[in-house]
């Protein structure tokens, strides 16, 4: 297929490339450029479209979407605690049918919204990790599931330093031949040598740290080391949250791990603060965003990166370069997945959404970057495409 005289955000800098030509085969970009000869296949002329990467939701629980804005009032331990919190009480006593409903809406809603990947922590064990399987079955999106076992351990076993029993640690093995990796509920739950078992694990390594101030000041209580400096035992490819990390959390982080994935609008909505995006940036870390439990947010990344960028410049009373928060939904978390996804390339998966350049609350299209990061949403989408073939919309 080719795509003629299309409008494209290309690389890793994301470059705006006002008309060219795009060669999609075997499911990625094979080639990009303004002189590609016509070839057998498709040749549509997409003169008033343009393309962007696939947008990634890099931190998800969409197993709470039958929960939607349960106990607003509450506070975060109230809500999404993993021992005791209402959101694991209500995944026990819901039926697994019913579960998988709302997942799938989820999952529709975010295809709509142009989020072709979505990363996302499954409680449950390996129970909810086939549940999961199950809900996204026939469904053309990509997903990278991280498990977890239903073993966490108390204050008084951390500071004994008690390692996981044999027993769980067989449920691990079992589980991680089902996902992706290993999404870890918090340093807060797991002993010093229990996070050193889990770092052997081979797979992706992801765990929540630093999202509250109690939290935070839990493990320093606790163990006397911060809660991100906690986490490392665990070698994580990247971090949730960081919302009250220190700068030497962040020049650690961003020296030992790929990347941190912020979630404001989940923090917000818990009244638990704003993440510093700009001292992570300017610690060299690589920033992703994600939504967050379905329970207390939508999973919809152009309204993440609308409030991202607005309120960091209203805390901070500095400019930010739109296009920096853009890539914090596409070129940032490919990298973090060491996945050929989140950017328009050559060689890299034919994952993209379809602008139009002329919709209501875009035209004119003065700041490319900025109009995709603050006034685009799902009404400025022609199509999605996953792959090289469209899954929402048409062209």
């Amino acid at each position: 297929m080719i795509l003629k005289n299309i409008s494209v955000l290309y690389g890793n800098d994301l470059k705006f490339i006002e008309k060219t030509n795009v060669l999609i085969t075997n499911n990625t970009f094979q080639k990009i450029n303004s002189k590609i000869k016509p070839v057998k296949g498709k040749i549509i002329d997409c003169e008033d479209l343009l393309l962007i990467p696939g947008l990634i939701n890099s931190h998800t629980h969409i197993g709470d979407s039958i929960a939607k804005d349960i106990s607003l009032d509450k506070d975060p331990d109230s809500k999404i605690n993993p021992i005791f919190g209402i959101k694991q009480k209500i995944l026990k006593e819901t039926e697994p049918r019913k579960l998988i409903y709302y997942m799938r809406k989820t999952v529709k809603s975010m295809l709509k919204k142009g989020t072709t990947t979505f990363v996302d922590f499954r409680e449950g064990g390996l129970d909810g990790v086939l549940l999961m399987q199950k809900a996204l079955s026939n469904t053309p999106i990509r997903s990278i599931i991280l498990g977890r076992i239903e073993y966490y351990q108390s204050k008084e076993q951390i500071k004994k330093n008690i390692p996981i029993p044999q027993s769980y640690q067989n449920q691990i093995d079992v589980l991680l031949k089902n996902c992706d990796g290993i999404g870890i509920s918090g340093s807060n739950e797991n002993s010093d040598p229990s996070l050193k078992q889990l770092s052997k694990i081979k797979k992706i390594r992801a765990i929540h740290s630093a999202e509250t101030k109690q939290s935070y000041l839990k493990s320093k209580q606790t163990t006397g080391k911060t809660e991100p400096k906690r986490s490392m035992l665990l070698k994580p490819d990247f971090l949730v949250h960081m919302t009250y990390a220190s700068k030497s959390d962040l020049n650690m982080a961003s020296k030992k791990t790929k990347g941190i994935v912020v979630c404001p609008r989940a923090n917000a909505s818990l009244a638990e603060g704003i993440p510093n995006v700009v001292a992570m940036m300017e610690m060299n870390c690589n920033v992703a965003i994600g939504t967050d439990n379905v329970m207390i947010n939508s999973p919809d990344l152009f309204r993440e990166m609308d409030f991202l960028w607005k309120i960091t410049m209203g805390i901070h009373l500095q400019r930010i370069d739109p296009k920096n928060i853009l890539k914090m939904t596409t070129v940032n978390a490919g990298k973090i997945l060491d996945k050929k996804i989140g950017c328009i390339k050559e060689g890299y998966l034919a994952d993209a959404v379809f602008i139009k350049k002329n919709a209501l609350d875009l035209d004119p299209l003065r700041n490319v970057h900025a109009s995709i990061v603050h006034r685009a949403n799902e009404n400025s989408i022609q199509a999605v495409m996953i792959g090289g073939d469209i899954v929402h919309g048409n062209i």
